[in-house]
């Protein structure tokens, strides 16, 4: 199975994916649930996978008792601090050569502009507030790198960003998951997870798209 088709399943039939992920043992059940979370936090090429509804989901199955939340909770922590940390990295020591490439095409200007904006708005404490706005989470940690953030401001910011959403999406999941209509809701609610975390970015390039379109007809 190809990547983009494992992403299409899990987000076609997320509560299906996963009982397959646990079916075939805790590595797979685990090593699967880490590597959305980190490649999306971690690889700037991947700013579009779904790790707010994964964690829903996952936190869901530890509820039945498919995941140890225990373990599932160091999962997640695991691999949203070091795929910020590995984010932050590219950007130090790549960042200006992949920006001028132009060829990562998830890192459009309107999407580059919003999180230096959030950057530029909030400081340290973007990287803790990013965490929780798709695209930006994953932009954020890249132009902190490039920027020149000093590291060890980042990686405070990073541990308690990492930690707070991770816990918060999977308990989520965990507490409410046996609601008997969230169970029988439960696809569209992961869509509902999705659609509700990308209104404010949504919302950001509209309103952009709208300003540079009025300062072009000013400039007139």
């Amino acid at each position: 199975m190809g990547f983009v088709e494992f992403i299409a399943n899990l987000l076609s039939d997320p509560r299906g994916a996963i009982a397959g992920w646990i079916a075939a043992g805790p590595l797979m059940a685990y090593g699967c649930v880490f590597l959305i979370v980190f490649i999306e936090t971690g690889v700037v090429f991947f700013p579009f996978l779904p790790g707010d509804s994964l964690l829903f989901a996952a936190g869901f199955f530890a509820q039945g008792g498919g995941f140890n939340i225990v373990a599932l909770l160091a999962t997640a922590w695991a691999a949203a601090i070091l795929g910020d940390q590995c984010n932050f990295m590219i950007g130090h020591f790549f960042g200006t050569k992949i920006v001028a490439s132009g060829k990562v095409k998830a890192m459009t200007p309107e999407r580059m502009e919003k999180s230096r904006a959030f950057l530029d708005k909030w400081g340290h404490l973007a990287i803790f507030l990013g965490r929780f706005f798709p695209f930006i989470r994953t932009f954020v940690p890249f132009i902190a790198g490039m920027g020149g953030m000093h590291w060890r401001n980042f990686v405070v910011f990073n541990v308690l960003g990492g930690v707070t959403w991770s816990t918060m999406f999977t308990l989520l999941g965990y507490f409410f998951g046996g609601i008997p209509v969230v169970q029988e809701h439960f696809e569209l609610l992961i869509v509902g997870i999705i659609l509700v975390s990308i209104i404010p970015t949504v919302a950001g390039l509209i309103r952009n798209r709208i300003k540079n379109k009025k300062q072009a007809e000013q400039a007139k």
